[in-house]
């Protein structure tokens, strides 16, 4: 498939980019609950979901996710949709590493004391 894609995959773009992985949530889940075949939507949808439990210091949350997602998106390497899925694995990879071991959750009031996750923005390649 190529250059033809549904809004809600282009609006998940701009919303992952600015880092609303809430919003990613929302607009892959539309997608999926469509055609929930789809494990390259669900991959996406589950490292959002990650990114977003990272963020309140759900810990083991965003290593479930992140494993998940992991385990949907190495199927459609190396590219699928526009999307460089070397550089999201990678990505993952990464996030995997740098969650502290052996903490499922850290007090909101503690979050900033977590490793920043490596950043990463997602551009379509058609």
């Amino acid at each position: 498939m190529s250059g033809d894609y549904p809004y809600e995959y282009y609006q998940f773009f701009i919303k992952f980019n600015e880092g609303d992985y809430y919003t990613c949530h929302d607009l892959l889940e539309d997608m999926w609950m469509e055609d929930k075949g789809n494990l390259f939507l669900k991959g996406l949808l589950q490292m959002s979901v990650a990114l977003y439990h990272y963020s309140y210091g759900n810990l083991k949350g965003t290593r479930i996710m992140m494993k998940v997602a992991h385990e949907y998106l190495r199927e459609y390497r190396p590219e699928h949709w526009g999307l460089d899925l070397e550089q999201v694995i990678g990505f993952i990879e990464q996030c995997l590493s740098a969650i502290p071991d052996g903490i499922d959750k850290v007090p909101y009031s503690e979050i900033s004391s977590l490793p920043a996750l490596p950043p990463l923005f997602l551009y379509l390649n058609d």
